[in-house]
């Protein structure tokens, strides 16, 4: 028995061997024994520990060893029945030969058919190779037809484009040439204007030669097309010129509709907008200088004198013109001091401007702040209208300043000479808040046209203000006491007109807190205040000036509580001069019933101040100041 038989049977043993623990060490002694007792020489026992090893835990190798049977024994029971086995499987193949046969041939008929279709296949792929190649031909073809599509509808595109761009279509000549200027027109220039610009943009559209043929009906449509845009606009222009014209109807409805004809002149023709530019600021300088010259000559009709340089606070009233102008309402003589229904100019800052001749026909007159609002309320609509129309017509507001040098001319002359003759001191104040308003009104509309020019105008007010006011407070300083006084204790016609005028510029200051006005203010005052104490001083009794001064003193507390309810700083010096000049009469009063007790009161006060030693009082010192006292009525 071979050493690997003798292998695989221990291999079947090693479940049973497992199962039962047979002692390894034991077989592999008693095969040694074997060996030696005169066994086969051929049989080698290398490796032989290892195979024992690896058959340990088979079982059939372990039942054999528990049940004690020889090896040689099991070993040729196991080769009968393999011999057994092996003439069974040749009976088996015996009966099995036909098919095996038929099989064969099936076999050899399948290998055949595949050796075709390894053939057939074979032709297939060298076919599809050939078509892969053809395929990848067509892929390069396509990409090449593709790309030069691309580039022959790239070219088409800005042939196209080219030809569209440059080519002259008769129906543009037409309107051009012969055409109105209307919306349709427009739209036609801009057509043109994109041509023009177009052929001198591109180099390489210079150089065409189709340019050569197109070039010189362009230039020629150029021409044409400023020509006829300059014809229109100087009739418009000739049409502002005409009376009653409504110039902002005429610029908004017309003007601005067509304000393209402007930038095709600023891009194609420089020198033509140029001239237009020229002869609109000429025209509407000369139009609204025009305008602005006849409305100031018809409010001038309109216009009240409401003061002149003798109607100041201390001058004496025989001396003045204020009952000089015989002619002139008693209405408009008391405005000269007094605010009054002045104030109302203030309220109706933004109402529309005066209509001459519907003031004139209403036979209406007014003190020249309310003619000087409505010339500059007009001015301010003016300029804003024009300012914005400038700037969206031609693209540069700066055209408003060459065009406005004319009114503003036009209007400061009238201004100046007015002013030159103004002794109104309320009236210049009230100017001098309307300027501060309509800056406020175009600072508002965020229009900054008229900046320069109203700040020119304050600055022009302000001094003759200051001038004026300068005027009355000398009148006062200056004034002539002799012709001044009045033998009566009744206000004085001079106080009243300070406390009037001070409560006039009291209620101007209270929405600005001109700290300039209030210096002015306290300066009348002083002045006012030195010129009552000398008119007190020409009555002949203590008691006379002492009531004068009252008198003057409450009547303007009471004027300036009027303008200034809650109290100021003038009012508050006026109410302390009241209260000490009212103690004055109460001492003045009671020295005059009462002297000879006030002289004896007085005189033991002294006494009682100049030594300590306290002297008695008598009887026959009281007794006849105590009937005086008892028998004096005080009417």
């Amino acid at each position: 028995m071979s050493v690997v038989a003798l292998g695989q049977a221990m291999c079947d043993l090693s479940d049973h061997d497992q199962k039962h623990g047979f002692d390894l060490g034991a077989l592999v002694g008693d095969l040694a024994f074997e060996e030696d007792s005169g066994g086969s020489e051929d049989i080698s026992l290398e490796g032989l520990q290892q195979e024992l090893e690896e058959c340990e835990t088979d079982e059939v190798v372990a039942n054999i060893l528990s049940n004690g049977d020889k090896l040689r024994e099991y070993a040729k029971g196991v080769e009968n029945n393999l011999l057994k086995v092996e003439l069974d499987s040749v009976q088996d193949y015996i009966k099995e030969s036909d098919n095996l046969v038929l099989l064969h041939d099936q076999i050899r008929d399948c290998d055949s058919i595949l050796s075709q279709m390894e053939t057939l296949l074979g032709g297939f792929q060298e076919e599809i190779g050939s078509i892969s190649s053809d395929i990848k031909i067509l892929q390069e073809n396509s990409m090449d037809m593709g790309l030069r599509l691309k580039n022959r509808r790239v070219a088409e595109s800005k042939l196209a484009k080219f030809v569209e761009d440059i080519i002259v279509p008769p129906k543009m000549i037409y309107v051009i040439v012969d055409g109105e200027v209307n919306e349709e027109y427009i739209k036609t220039l801009e057509i043109l204007s994109k041509k023009l610009k177009f052929v001198e943009a591109d180099q390489e559209v210079k150089s065409s030669k189709a340019l050569k043929d197109v070039k010189p009906e362009l230039e020629k449509l150029r021409q044409k097309a400023i020509s006829k845009i300059y014809d229109f606009i100087v009739q418009k222009l000739i049409a502002l010129k005409k009376p009653k014209t409504n110039i902002q109807i005429l610029q908004q409805s017309v003007l601005l509709k067509y304000k393209y004809i402007i930038s095709f002149l600023k891009e194609h023709g420089k020198q033509v907008f140029m001239d237009v530019r020229a002869a609109y600021i000429d025209t509407m300088n000369k139009v609204l200088s025009a305008h602005f010259h006849a409305y100031i000559q018809a409010f001038e009709k309109l216009q009240i004198d409401i003061a002149t340089s003798n109607d100041l606070i201390g001058v004496e009233t025989r001396s003045s013109g204020l009952f000089s102008r015989a002619r002139e309402p008693l209405k408009n003589r008391s405005v000269v001091f007094a605010l009054g229904e002045r104030i109302k100019i203030i309220k109706e800052i933004d109402q529309p401007a005066l209509i001459p001749h519907i003031a004139e026909a209403s036979s209406f007159k007014y003190p020249y702040e309310v003619l000087f609002r409505s010339l500059h309320k007009l001015l301010m609509d003016t300029a804003t209208s024009e300012y914005i129309f400038c700037d969206d017509f031609f693209g540069e507001a700066s055209i408003f300043y060459e065009i406005f040098a004319g009114p503003f001319s036009v209007i400061d002359e009238h201004v100046n000479s007015v002013l030159s003759n103004c002794f109104d001191a309320i009236g210049l104040m009230l100017m001098i808040r309307i300027i501060h308003h309509h800056q406020l009104i175009m600072s508002r509309r965020r229009i900054p046209c008229l900046d320069s020019y109203l700040d020119k105008v304050n600055i022009s007010l302000w001094p003759r203000f200051k001038m004026v006011f300068d005027l009355h407070i000398s009148s006062l300083r200056d004034a002539n006491i002799n012709t001044l006084w009045e033998d009566d204790v009744h206000p004085h016609y001079v106080m009243r007109r300070y406390a009037e005028f001070t409560a006039s510029f009291i209620h101007l200051n209270v929405e600005y807190g001109d700290g300039q006005l209030d210096i002015n203010l306290e300066r009348l005052r002083m002045a006012v205040d030195s010129l009552i104490l000398k008119l007190a001083k020409f009555f002949p009794k203590p008691k006379q000036q002492i009531v004068f001064l009252i008198n003057n003193y409450d009547m303007t507390i009471a004027v300036l509580k009027e303008a200034e309810p809650e109290g100021g700083t003038i009012q508050m010096h006026f109410e302390e001069l009241l209260k000490s000049n009212t103690s004055l009469f109460v001492e003045e009063l009671l020295v005059e019933h009462f002297f000879d007790l006030i002289k004896f009161v007085k005189s033991r006060a002294s006494e009682d101040s100049s030594s300590n030693l306290e002297r008695s009082i008598t009887v026959a010192e009281v007794e006849p100041l105590v009937k005086d006292f008892g028998s004096t009525k005080i009417s």
